[in-house]
């Protein structure tokens, strides 16, 4: 690793590495929900169906789920500039793709070829940090991170809202383009290599079981209906069951050295528990994007700009305190961060269990900022403490596990709010209740479940160490067991 990298990681300064791998993830990973509002134009413009429409976003997460499982490989055989390049090449091909699409087709090509640049991204900027910044700095360095990786889809609703205001979907392609085009050329003139890369075999199996393992089960969850119930879980029962040969897979090759994910790091405590909070964390944010803007616009009759404007005051608070909550995580520890976070999130869950049609708006606005800001003191310090845990050369395997868990999560997250939701509401209207209070009802329950789940975030949350705990790490350790203190 090049000294000068390492030496300006102790100065107590976000590395200039850092900065600008945060501002390009932000860019990218904001188009995995900027066209949640645009389905309505969508289906105007490209003569598709709601249900068709819907794969603007499901088709993203699918890629995202299905590439992530191969970048901790990946990673770690090619540098840092020529990673980053690939990724924003791709990217900007996606994104440009989609602008022009003459057809639905093209358009959902374009989609999985800018989620495709998107899914390196992350375990790029992950790994990087762990690489190049002090543990002591590690933790107002990963606030910062916080904007890129909880922030962006919380505020691509805010963002397509306020554009679809003045003009058709294909602007927020368009106006993607040119950002990504200067960040991409600044990262390239700046970025320098960190760490040196290694040689091995690619392992297609592995691949292949991963992407259809990973890409089954984040599809069947995203399709489940109460109408439509076979499909979808024969879908999840066979990707489930692919995940499971690529897990057989990666415990046999991890005898060689060279698996495509390598899953010792689920032997550290300390990392397997925040990926448990982690994943049930990022649940309850993503159901609760999806519940609130159809309980504002479909029973409150505001608009998707209204809906917008009003969860976007929670979005900013969570990306300004990241690194506030950053720096006190790096004089205090974890546990006075994320045992308040926890107890806040599922404080603001059971109060939107609370939702009627006369609700004040102040209201909703003090639950979802508590929600947002819960949950900034949840990530960061986990997302820290984790990767913390575990030795240099599985950074980037802990990088890729931590991305694909997240969109399983929100494709979890979203399936279960809305057959809690639907089925509670069923219910209702065949009993013979009115259609708008048998909908209400339904998103209650099913608030009332992500609250009742995220009392497991509470408890993981008592068990997590204030600091990291030391690992062993050399040069020569890669094929050993995961050693932790």
């Amino acid at each position: 690793m090049p000294a000068d990298i390492t030496d300006r990681s102790t100065g107590g300064r976000t590395p200039m590495v850092i900065r600008l791998l945060v501002f390009a993830t932000f860019v990218v990973i904001l188009n995995e929900t900027i066209m949640i509002n645009a389905i309505p134009r969508l289906m105007e413009d490209m003569h598709v169906t709601e249900r068709s429409a819907q794969w603007v976003s499901t088709a993203f997460m699918l890629t995202m789920a299905a590439v992530i499982p191969v970048t901790g490989w990946f990673l770690q055989r090619v540098t840092t500039r020529r990673a980053y390049a690939i990724a924003m090449g791709v990217f900007l091909a996606g994104t440009a793709l989609s602008a022009i699409a003459p057809s639905f087709a093209v358009l959902l090509v374009g989609r999985v070829v800018q989620a495709g640049g998107t899914a390196v991204m992350m375990p790029l900027l992950m790994t990087t940090l762990m690489t190049v910044v002090a543990e002591r700095d590690r933790g107002k360095v990963m606030g910062n991170v916080t904007l890129a990786i909880s922030v962006a889809p919380a505020m691509g609703p805010v963002i397509s809202g306020l554009v679809l205001q003045v003009a058709s979907w294909r602007w927020l392609f368009v106006l993607v383009l040119p950002i990504a085009g200067i960040v991409t050329l600044l990262g390239l003139r700046r970025l320098e290599n960190v760490g040196e890369p290694e040689t091995s075999e690619l392992d297609w199996l592995s691949v292949l079981c991963a992407a259809l393992g990973f890409g089954g089960l984040v599809y069947g969850l995203s399709t489940f209906e109460t109408t439509n119930v076979m499909e979808p879980t024969l879908i999840t029962v066979a990707g489930a069951a692919l995940i499971g040969l690529f897990v057989a897979r990666q415990i046999r090759l991890q005898r060689t050295g060279t698996p495509l994910l390598d899953l010792r790091i689920l032997l550290a405590g300390t990392y397997t528990k925040a990926l448990v909070l982690m994943a049930v964390a990022f649940l309850a944010m993503l159901g609760s994007m999806l519940l609130l803007p159809l309980y504002l616009q479909n029973l409150r009759g505001l608009s998707p700009l209204a809906t917008g404007l009003l969860v976007m005051p929670g979005g900013l608070a969570m990306g300004l305190l990241g690194p506030g909550i950053g720096r006190l995580f790096d004089r205090f520890g974890g546990r006075l961060l994320v045992i308040p976070g926890a107890v806040g999130v599922t404080v603001a869950l059971a109060g939107f269990t609370q939702i009627s049609p006369t609700m004040p708006y102040w209201v909703l606005l003090v639950l979802h900022i508590l929600l947002m800001v819960s949950l900034a003191a949840t990530f960061t310090p986990v997302f820290t403490l984790g990767l913390g845990a575990l030795p240099k050369h599985l950074y980037s395997h802990g990088s890729s596990m931590l991305g694909t868990l997240q969109q399983v999560a929100a494709a979890l997250g979203t399936a279960l709010v809305v057959t809690v939701m639907s089925t509670r509401s069923s219910a209702l209207i065949a009993d013979g209740v009115d259609r708008v209070t048998a909908s209400l009802d339904g998103m209650r329950w099913a608030f009332g479940v992500s609250a009742g789940l995220s009392v497991i975030v509470i408890v993981t949350a008592v068990s997590l160490p204030n600091r990291a705990p030391k690992t062993e790490d050399s040069d020569d350790d890669a094929d050993k067991p995961l050693l932790v203190h």
